[in-house]
């Protein structure tokens, strides 16, 4: 979904009188089995609105920033700019796409550890205030290019730190340097921001030793003379509620103590994934189809399994496309088989799942369970909304993966009986009816 260049003007198919999103899902695939059978993705605004609800109701006092980064399809960011979000932006084009849908400067954040200086000047030309700044270089920069700003110094934390190999952020001991340079060069310093992974298997400490530094910062900022009062503290969330509710615990009784509702801090996060996970899902076609001898050491589920066979499937898709965060790590789910549902009984096979491009990096699921496969068949990839799909598919051919948006009726008029306004800013929506 990333960076697809949608048209003006939207679609948005709505789903009436008991229509699905998997009625809309077949239907999209009955069209494609007839042409080129190319991907394709779905998109459920629904499903935006949903997660919206979902933390309004759960976290309240936490103001959602949405990393542009995550997924900044033009559809995405124009629902939730209409849904009154603020947003966090690492690049001159993330910064216009936001402006084009009227977000005002004001609620937007300039993240990014060494930005171009044109970037800078970019938004000092928009009045775009908020920078994130994590070194004496950057700061240096900043100064010259952008008197102006209110900067949001990075901390780092353990539980990042624990997770990459780079330096990421500030110590609590370089944030006293920083603030004291802030404040000989005339730059205003305004808060903190930090990042907890989603990763963290210990929130609770995490969370304790980021928001007890944070409060250090802040601390030493107002003895410079500085006016603190913004504490972001970072994205984390992986869209599911039950994570939601394991931060919440933790983080509310930290920011009661630290950050009261009379400190008048405003307390900021970046829900990325949360919004936009589930609302996407990745249609793909199997276009090759090989059987080898099983090799794999042990099996993790107790299904029958009726031969020693193992099948590599080869998908009009790869890694080289819509999965290409497999190769910075990240794995992708296995997905479903379309129009199949898995009886007990039935023999389901080792397989795992390859990009068209026969590269050995190519593969996208290196093993899971699933019955015998034909060319032709359709797989489904669900929470692609988060992936960073690209906006073309260089070894398929095709220039861009073809989207389509939908939502219900219950969701679009539930969402405004929850409160949400939805006014002019979406106005580049054109409602039709689906027809099976």
């Amino acid at each position: 979904m990333k960076g697809l260049a949608d048209k003006p003007s939207y679609i948005i198919e709505l789903m009436e009188g008991g229509v699905t999103l998997e009625d809309i899902i077949d239907g999209h695939i009955y069209e494609q089995t007839l042409v080129e059978k190319n991907a394709f993705v779905v998109g459920d605004l629904g499903a935006l609105m949903r997660q919206h609800v979902c933390w309004q109701s759960l976290v309240p006092h936490l103001q959602p920033y949405y990393p542009v980064k995550c997924n900044s399809s033009p559809v995405v960011i124009e629902v939730l700019a209409s849904l009154g979000l603020g947003f966090v932006c690492a690049n001159k084009a993330e910064v216009s796409l936001v402006l084009e849908h009227g977000v005002p400067p004001e609620n937007i954040i300039l993240s990014g550890v060494c930005k171009q200086l044109a970037l800078i000047k970019h938004a000092a030309k928009n009045n775009i205030q908020q920078l994130v700044c994590e070194n004496e270089a950057e700061l240096s920069k900043i100064s010259r290019l952008h008197p102006g700003a209110k900067l949001l110094l990075q901390l780092t934390t353990e539980a990042h730190a624990a997770e990459t190999s780079m330096a990421f952020g500030s110590s609590l001991k370089s944030c006293r340097h920083l603030l004291e340079a802030a404040k000989e060069l005339g730059i205003q310093v305004v808060g903190v921001t930090f990042h907890i992974p989603s990763s963290c298997q210990d929130l609770p400490q995490a969370y304790t030793h980021a928001l007890s530094d944070a409060r250090c910062v802040f601390d030493m900022g107002v003895e410079l003379g500085f006016n603190m009062n913004i504490l972001d503290i970072g994205g984390g969330f992986t869209g599911s509620e039950f994570q939601l509710k394991q931060v919440e615990s933790a983080v509310r009784p930290l920011l009661d103590t630290y950050f009261p509702p009379l400190s008048g801090v405003q307390v900021l996060a970046q829900p990325g994934s949360f919004y936009v996970a589930s609302a996407f899902n990745l249609a793909v076609n199997v276009i090759g189809k090989k059987v080898v001898t099983r090799h794999w050491d042990s099996l993790a589920q107790g299904e029958f399994l009726s031969s020693n066979a193992e099948f590599l499937y080869y998908m009009n898709e790869g890694v080289y496309g819509p999965f290409n965060l497999k190769l910075l790590g990240n794995s992708i789910a296995a997905p479903s088989v379309h129009k199949h549902a898995l009886c007990a009984e039935e023999a389901v096979y080792p397989s795992s799942l390859w990009g068209p491009s026969l590269d050995q990096l190519d593969q996208v699921v290196e093993r899971c369970l699933l019955p015998e496969l034909t060319v032709g068949d359709w797989l489904l990839f669900s929470n692609m909304g988060a992936s960073g799909l690209e906006e073309c598919s260089c070894l398929s051919g095709s220039s861009q993966l073809p989207v389509y948006y939908t939502v219900s009726t219950s969701d679009w008029y539930e969402m405004l009986e929850a409160g949400v306004v939805l006014d002019s800013t979406m106005k580049n929506f054109d409602m039709v009816q689906y027809n099976a």
